[in-house]
């Protein structure tokens, strides 16, 4: 690094390709097919370039590359709320699988607002990244990136723009599973808690939630459902706006959470059990019981869509759904790549099965017969 080349000031002047050539001792067109691992270059060769380069400090000018019509080897990835286990998972998946192809991950939170969602995305077209992984709030970013030949493939949430790819978890079945095991516990009397039912994530636990009662003969009650309202989009109140977000600290959005969820249960005396649809209304259902001095699973049964580790934590520990969220990161990377690699193809939605864990936090209604084994 001593040999960099320092300007006025003190600040070091960018390394060229041309000085790494001759410190390394081979010609402009050599040093590039080394670094940049295109062409044949003799290991040796290769090696010598590379450690000239370490030497010198020398940082490839990604955008110089890209304008010669050669790949940026960035990605991009927009996600609602990095403070959420949930998107930390999903990200290092995607980083994995991308790293060991060789691409860099530029990482956009957009805080659940549809207006930073898009701004992100005009923010990678203009560093031209070669494709685009994220977690809509919105249409429009979605739509910006197809419209410009940009890969995109959508992870988790699904906005409908055609052209896209997307990667998700089978909401439906997941929440089908978790409420028949309350069923099957002795439980009549279930209340849903979403977080918002205007996403096909939200829908599909709405349908898996009737389903199970359906299919138990237990009648359906508009009454015992509690949307909560989460997913608009707009980054107000919660910055979640999406099923998979959580908040630190308490705002105005998750008081009045708190507060609907307590009415719920005032207008509902007769419900045993509580289904949570993600994990951001787990812990508002499981603020409110403890707050009341309700004892889980005694007054009442809960299980919540989204296994994250605090629920592991607490006592009782909380029956989940486990989502597979490092493989649904990873397996969206890879779908990209392909798409990166071959070009425009017939979209593809991969959905990934999650599987319900059990744990202390259910158990038979309180006054009713354990279950049969």
């Amino acid at each position: 690094m001593g040999n960099a080349r320092v300007r006025n000031g003190g600040r070091r002047a960018r390394v060229t390709l041309h000085e790494v050539a001759e410190e390394a001792g081979t010609s402009r067109s050599t040093a590039s097919r080394a670094l940049g691992g295109h062409g044949y270059v003799a290991e040796h060769i290769r090696e010598r370039v590379r450690a000239a380069a370490e030497r010198l400090g020398y940082v490839p000018d990604v955008s110089a590359r890209t304008l010669k019509g050669r790949s940026s080897r960035v990605i991009g990835l927009l996600v609602s709320d990095l403070r959420n286990q949930f998107y930390a998972q999903l990200a290092a998946g995607v980083e994995k699988t991308l790293s060991a192809a060789g691409y860099q991950v530029v990482l956009v939170d957009d805080h659940g607002s549809e207006e930073r969602s898009a701004d992100g995305a005009r923010a990678f077209l203009a560093m031209r990244a070669d494709g685009v992984l994220l977690a809509p709030v919105g249409r429009p970013a979605t739509e910006v990136l197809v419209e410009h030949g940009t890969p995109v493939v959508e992870v988790d949430r699904r906005s409908g723009v055609r052209g896209c790819d997307a990667v998700a978890i089978d909401s439906e079945s997941g929440t089908r599973a978790a409420v028949a095991h309350l069923l099957e516990l002795g439980h009549r009397e279930i209340a849903l808690v979403v977080d918002e039912t205007k996403w096909a994530t939200g829908k599909d636990r709405l349908k898996g939630y009737r389903a199970a009662l359906r299919e138990a003969g237990v009648p359906y009650s508009r009454k015992r459902v509690l949307d909560l309202g989460f997913g608009g989009g707009t980054g107000e109140g919660r910055t979640d706006a999406g099923p998979d977000a959580d908040v630190e600290g308490e705002d105005e959005g998750e008081r009045e959470g708190v507060a609907e969820v307590g009415a719920l249960l005032d207008a509902n005396p007769g419900v045993t059990a509580l289904f949570a649809a993600n994990n951001v209304v787990a812990e508002l259902v499981w603020q409110v019981l403890k707050q009341r001095g309700h004892a889980v699973p005694g007054d009442y049964s809960v299980v919540s869509f989204d296994d994250q580790t605090w629920m592991r934590m607490v006592e009782p520990k909380l029956t989940a759904v486990r989502q597979p969220v490092y493989e649904m990161g990873s397996r969206a990377a890879a779908l990209l790549l392909e798409r990166v690699d071959s070009g425009p193809a017939r979209a593809e939605t991969h959905i990934l099965q999650p599987d319900l864990v059990v744990r202390g936090s259910t158990a038979a209604p309180s006054g009713s017969p354990s279950p049969s084994p």
